[in-house]
C-alpha cells in the first residue's frame, strides 16, 4: 500500500508540473487583486501565490517583482518577518488559511459495532439464533420458546460490544499518539526576533530558517542562503536532489533540505500547498500489520482449520446419534419440533466450537499490548511512530549508538585551546581575559573572523533582550568561545561580505566560507573548520606565538598532532581552524579551496557523559545486547568516551572509518563482531556496519541517530531511534521511535518494553491455547461417546469471551520488570511458542480434561445428584469448574517459569479488574441467567467444589514449572 501510494503521488506531481510548465509558457496577463484581499491590505491572493510556487512559474514571479515584490504584497519583511499584530494575523489567517491538512473523520463507536457484527462466525450464530427463536416460539410459545435464541443473541451482543469498545479505545489512543507525533517546531523570524514556533502556526509572509535535515513546512520562496539542495523524493519519487537558489527559488511542502541552509518566505499553507492538494485526492493505506501479528494470524488460521475439522466431525457424530436413536425407535420418518430444535442445537455447538477454536484474540492481544506499551512508553519519554518497533526492540541484539547527544549531554563548551602554538586551559572569565591579552591583535582578529563567519550558527537577541546562541551544540560552543574572547558577532559579520558558505559535510568532515574584505581593497579570504587531522593536513603554514605566519615544519606539525592526541585522550572533541588568502578571484559557483591553508589553532570541546549511561550500558550487556558506538570524532576521543561509558572493553576493537572501508569481506566477517567503537565514520560506514550485522550475523539492530547523515542507517536498521532534542526532522521521519528526553537510558527502557510486549503475547498464547485444547477435546470426545456436548453454545461463547477479549486485556497489559533484562534476547528466527510454553499448555490441558471427564463419568454419584434435573445440575457444575480452571490458569500464566505468580499482581489494576469481572459475571450466569445459559442454581457445597477444582490447577502449574525442558 505505501508503495502504491508513493507511485500515485509521484505520477500526480509529475503531471501537475507538466501542466504548470505548459501554462507558464504563456505570458502572464495583468493580475487583478480580489476586492476582499485588497480590503485586507494585501496585493496578492492565495490562489495566485499557489500557482507561482506550485508551477515553478518564473514569469509570474518576475511579473510580481520577484521574492521582494511578493514579500511587499504580503505586507511582510524578509529581515524582520511578520509584525506582531493579533488582528492583522487573524485577517491573514482568514484569507490565506492555516498550515494544517484536512484529516479524515474519526470513526464513531457505532461504526466499530457495525464492523464487529460482520464477523463470519457471529453471523452464522445469528442465523442459528433466528431459527431457534422461530422454532422455539412456534412450538413452546412466548417467552419460554425464545430462551435459547435470546441467550445466543445476548452472547453475540456481549461479544460485539466488548470487541467494539476495545477497538474504539485503541483508535482513540492512536489518535492521541498521532497528535503527539505531529508536534514539530521550526525556527521563524517574527516581529524582528528569531524564535521557535509550531509549523501549524505558520502563515503566508512568515520567514522560516531551514538547515540540513529540516522538512520544508509549507510552500514558499528562497530568500537567502548557501548551497541549498532539496530532496523532493517524498513528492516525486526522484532520488536526485534539486538545487534551490535565487534563480530557482521554489520550495515545496513535505520536501527535505539535503544540504545547505537558507531563509524562506512562506507563500502557501495547508490544503493550498501542492502536498495538501495531492493529499485531498489520494488516500493513504492503513498501517501494515506488525511482524508478530502476521505470525500469529498464521497460527490462528491453522488452529481455525483444525477447529473447523473437529466441528464438522462433532456435528456429524451428534446428528448420527440422533438418527440412530430415531431409527431404533422406528420414528425416523416423523420429525418433531423438539428434534428439529435438537438438530439446531447440534449445529450451534458445531459453530461455537469453531468460534472457540479460532483464536481471534491473538491479533487483538498484540494490538492491545502494543497500544498499552506505546502509551506507557510515552510517559517514559519515548514516542513510538511505528507499532512494529515495540515488539522489534524486544528482540534487539545490537544497539549502534552515536555519541553526541545520546551518550553525552549535548551541551558542549570549549575547555582547552591551542591558538598560535600555545596550549591553554579556558572555561572561566579570568582565563579568557589572560588568553585575550596574550594573543597578538592580528591573530585574535583572524580567530574571531573565522569563528563568526565560518559558522552555521547565529547570535541573536531574544524578546527579553537576552543574547541567545542558535545552532548545533558544536557551533554554539565555538561561538560562545568567540564571544568570551570579546568578539562581536554582528560587527564581525558586517565587517566582511560573505561570498560563499559550505555547511559541514559528513564526507569531507569540514565546513568552509569565503569572505570579501572591503577594507582591504576587496581581498578574498577562505576559512576552514572541521576535524583536526583533516583540516591540519590541508595546512602549509601556521601562526606562531608572535602572531607571525610561518611554514608548518616537522616539529610544529608533530607538536600540533601531539596536542590533538592529548586533547582526544582527555575525551575532548577537537576542531582545527584555518584560513587562506584567495588569489585570482572567486565565484560563488567555484569550490572552496581544500589546501594551502594557514593553521590558526585547535580547540578542545568537552561534552560530558550523561548521568546513568554507564549503568544503562551495563544493563544492555547483562541482557545480551551489544552496544557499539559510531561517531565522527577522533579515535582517541571516541575511545576515551567509550571506556567511560563502559562500551569499550579489553577484548573489544576500536577502528576508524577509513580503515574499516579497506577491509575485505573475509576480514569483516572476523572483525565486525568485535567492533565496539567506530571513529571518523561516514554515514556509509554506519550503513555498512548495520547491513553486515543484519544479513551476515542475523542480528536485530537498533540504530540511534540525531541528524540527516544517520538516515540511511536508520532505514537499514530493524528499528531506528532518533534523539528528540538534537535530532533533525529527517532523523525523526526515518526513525521508528523518537527519544524525547535525548537520553541513552531511555533506549534501555524501550528495549525493556519491547521484551515486555513479546513475553506478554507469549503468556496470552499459552493461556488461550490451553482453553482451546480443552474445549475442543472435551466437546468432541463427549459428542462422540455420549451423543451430547456438556458445554452449550452460550457457555462456549462466554468462555470465548474470557480467553479472547478479557484474557488479552489482562495478560497483554502486564508492565515490564527488571528480570526481563537479565535474559538473552529472542533472535530473529527464534521460536515464538517455546518448549516451556508447550510444557505448561499440555500439562494444564491434561489436568483440566481429566477433571471434566471424571465429572462427566461419575459426577452424579460424587455430588449425589438425583431427579429429573440431575443432568442440568451436573452440566452446570462442569461448566462452572471449567470456567474457574481458566480463572486460576490466567493467574498461573502471569509467569511462565517462575513459581511465584502473585508478585506484583495487585499493582496491575487491569488484571485484577478482569478477574473480578469474570468471577462476578460467572455468578450472574449461574444464579440468574439459567434459562438463557442452560444453567441452574448451585449449592454452596457445589460452588466450593468448582472453585477448588479450578484452584488445584495452580499447584499443578507450579509443579509443571519444575519439569526441565
Amino acid at each position: 500500500m505505501p508503495w502504491i501510494f508513493q507511485e500515485k503521488l509521484r505520477i500526480a506531481v509529475l503531471v501537475s508540473k507538466a501542466a504548470f510548465q505548459f501554462i507558464s509558457s504563456v505570458s502572464p496577463s495583468d493580475y487583478t487583486v480580489p476586492p476582499e484581499v485588497k480590503a485586507a491590505g494585501f496585493d496578492i491572493c492565495a490562489d495566485e501565490l499557489g500557482s507561482i510556487v506550485e508551477g515553478h512559474d518564473v514569469k509570474k514571479l518576475r511579473f510580481h517583482g520577484g521574492v521582494n515584490g511578493i514579500a511587499q504584497k504580503l505586507c511582510t519583511s524578509t529581515n524582520d518577518g511578520l509584525p506582531k499584530d493579533a488582528d492583522a494575523l487573524n485577517r491573514r489567517q482568514e484569507l490565506f488559511g492555516i498550515n494544517k491538512f484536512a484529516e479524515s473523520e474519526s470513526k464513531s463507536f457505532w461504526v466499530f459495532v457495525w464492523e464487529a457484527l460482520h464477523d463470519m462466525t457471529l453471523m452464522i450464530l445469528a442465523v442459528c439464533a433466528f431459527v431457534s427463536l422461530i422454532v422455539g416460539i412456534a412450538t413452546e410459545g412466548w417467552p419460554k420458546g425464545a430462551h435459547d435464541g435470546l441467550g445466543i443473541v445476548a452472547s453475540i451482543m456481549l461479544v460485539v460490544f466488548v470487541t467494539a469498545t476495545s477497538d474504539y479505545r485503541q483508535s482513540l489512543q492512536f489518535k492521541d499518539l498521532d497528535k503527539e507525533k505531529k508536534k514539530i517546531s521550526i525556527q521563524v523570524t517574527r516581529n524582528g526576533f528569531r524564535q521557535k514556533m509550531s509549523i501549524y502556526e505558520l502563515l503566508p509572509g512568515d520567514i522560516v530558517h531551514l538547515a540540513i535535515g529540516d522538512q520544508v513546512p509549507a510552500d514558499g520562496l528562497f530568500v537567502s542562503g548557501f548551497s541549498v539542495l532539496i530532496d523532493e523524493s517524498s513528492l516525486t519519487g526522484e532520488s536526485e536532489p534539486v538545487m534551490v537558489g535565487a534563480e530557482t527559488p521554489f520550495l515545496l511542502s513535505g520536501t527535505k533540505v539535503q544540504d545547505g541552509s537558507c531563509k524562506m518566505l512562506i507563500t502557501t499553507v495547508g490544503m493550498r500547498t501542492q502536498w495538501g492538494k495531492l493529499m485531498a485526492t489520494l488516500s493513504e493505506g492503513g498501517d501494515d500489520e506488525t511482524p508478530l501479528q502476521v505470525k500469529l494470524n498464521g497460527v490462528a488460521t491453522i488452529i481455525g482449520k483444525i477447529g473447523l475439522f473437529f466441528a464438522v466431525i462433532t456435528f456429524a457424530v451428534l446428528v448420527q446419534g440422533l438418527v440412530v436413536r430415531k431409527w431404533k425407535d422406528g420414528s425416523h420418518v416423523d420429525w418433531s419440533a423438539e428434534e428439529a430444535m435438537e438438530m439446531l442445537e447440534y449445529f450451534a455447538i458445531a459453530v461455537t466450537i469453531v468460534v472457540v477454536a479460532v483464536p481471534e484474540g491473538l491479533p487483538l492481544a498484540v494490538t492491545l499490548s502494543l497500544a498499552f506499551a506505546m502509551k506507557k512508553m510515552m510517559n517514559d519519554k519515548a514516542l513510538v511512530r511505528h507499532l512494529a518497533a515495540c515488539e522489534t526492540m524486544g528482540s534487539a541484539t545490537t544497539i549502534c549508538s552515536d555519541k553526541t547527544g545520546t551518550l553525552t549531554t549535548n551541551h558542549m563548551t570549549v575547555v582547552k585551546s591551542c591558538i598560535c602554538m600555545s596550549v591553554r586551559e579556558v572555561g572561566n572569565p579570568s582565563k579568557f581575559a589572560n588568553m585575550k591579552s596574550e594573543l597578538h591583535d592580528s591573530a585574535l582578529k583572524l580567530l574571531l573572523q573565522s569563528i563568526f563567519n565560518n559558522t552555521g550558527g547565529e547570535v541573536v537577541m531574544s524578546k527579553e533582550g537576552k543574547r541567545e546562541i542558535l545552532g548545533t551544540p558544536t557551533e554554539a560552543a565555538i561561538l560562545e568561545f568567540g564571544l568570551s574572547l570579546g568578539g562581536d558577532f554582528q560587527a564581525e559579520r558586517e565587517a566582511v561580505k560573505l561570498v560563499k558558505l559550505e555547511p559541514f559535510n559528513s564526507t569531507k568532515k569540514r565546513m568552509g566560507a569565503v569572505v570579501e574584505l572591503p577594507v582591504d581593497g576587496g581581498r578574498l579570504r577562505a576559512h576552514s573548520k572541521g576535524a583536526s587531522e583533516i583540516v591540519l593536513a590541508s595546512c602549509e603554514k601556521v601562526i606562531n606565538s608572535k602572531g607571525e605566519v610561518v611554514a608548518l615544519d616537522d616539529s610544529s606539525l608533530k607538536f600540533l598532532q601531539a596536542t590533538i592526541d592529548q586533547f582526544a585522550s582527555e575525551a575532548l572533541r577537537t576542531l582545527c581552524l584555518a584560513y587562506k588568502e584567495v588569489q585570482g578571484g572567486f565565484s560563488p559557483n567555484d569550490l572552496i579551496p581544500e589546501s594551502g591553508y594557514t593553521c590558526i589553532g585547535i580547540v578542545g570541546i568537552k561534552d560530558p557523559v550523561r548521568p546513568g549511561v554507564k549503568e544503562s550500558v551495563a544493563v544492555c550487556h547483562a541482557a545480551g545486547i551489544a552496544v557499539r558506538m559510531v561517531t565522527g570524532d577522533n579515535i582517541n576521543t571516541a575511545k576515551a568516551i567509550a571506556r567511560e561509558c563502559g562500551i569499550l572493553t579489553s577484548d573489544g576493537v576500536a577502528i576508524e572509518g577509513p580503515v574499516f572501508r579497506e577491509k575485505s569481506q573475509a576480514e569483516l566477517l572476523e572483525l565486525i563482531p568485535k567492533i565496539q567503537v567506530m571513529a571518523r565514520s561516514s554515514p556509509l560506514d554506519k550503513h555498512t556496519l548495520v547491513k553486515h550485522l543484519r544479513t551476515t550475523f542475523d542480528d536485530v539492530v537498533a540504530v540511534t541517530g540525531d541528524g540527516t547523515n544517520d538516515a540511511p542507517a536508520l532505514h537499514e536498521a530493524d528499528i531506528g531511534l532518533a534523539m528528540g532534542i538534537a535530532g533533525t526532522e529527517v532523523a525523526k521521519e526515518s526513525a521508528d521511535v523518537i527519544i524525547l528526553d535525548d537520553n541513552f537510558s531511555t533506549i534501555v527502557t524501550v528495549a525493556k518494553w519491547g521484551r515486555s510486549v513479546y513475553i506478554n503475547i507469549q503468556k496470552f498464547v499459552q493461556f488461550q491455547l490451553t482453553v482451546n485444547v480443552v474445549a475442543l477435546v472435551v466437546n468432541f470426545s463427549s459428542a462422540c461417546m455420549t451423543g451430547s456436548a456438556p458445554l452449550t453454545a452460550v457457555q462456549l461463547l462466554w468462555v470465548n469471551m474470557i480467553m479472547d477479549t478479557l484474557g488479552a486485556l489482562a495478560l497483554a497489559t502486564e508492565p515490564p520488570n527488571n528480570a526481563l533484562m537479565k535474559r538473552p534476547p529472542v533472535g530473529r528466527k527464534g521460536h515464538f511458542i517455546t518448549n516451556v510454553m508447550w510444557r505448561n499448555i499440555l500439562g494444564q490441558s491434561f489436568y483440566q480434561f481429566l477433571i471434566i471427564w471424571k465429572l462427566q463419568a461419575s459426577g452424579k454419584s460424587m455430588f449425589e445428584l438425583e431427579g429429573s434435573d440431575s443432568d442440568l445440575v451436573l452440566n452446570t457444575i462442569i461448566f462452572n469448574s471449567f470456567v474457574f480452571c481458566q480463572v486460576f490458569n490466567e493467574i498461573s500464566s502471569r509467569e511462565m517459569e517462575s513459581i511465584n505468580v502473585f508478585k506484583g499482581m495487585l499493582n496491575n489494576y487491569v488484571f485484577v479488574m478482569v478477574l473480578v469481572a469474570t468471577v462476578a459475571f460467572q455468578i450472574i450466569i449461574i444464579e440468574f441467567l439459567g434459562t438463557f445459559a442452560n444453567t441452574t442454581h448451585l449449592t454452596s457445597h457445589q460452588w466450593g467444589a468448582c472453585v477448588l477444582i479450578g484452584f488445584i490447577g495452580m499447584p499443578i502449574a507450579a509443579i509443571l514449572k519444575l519439569v526441565p525442558v
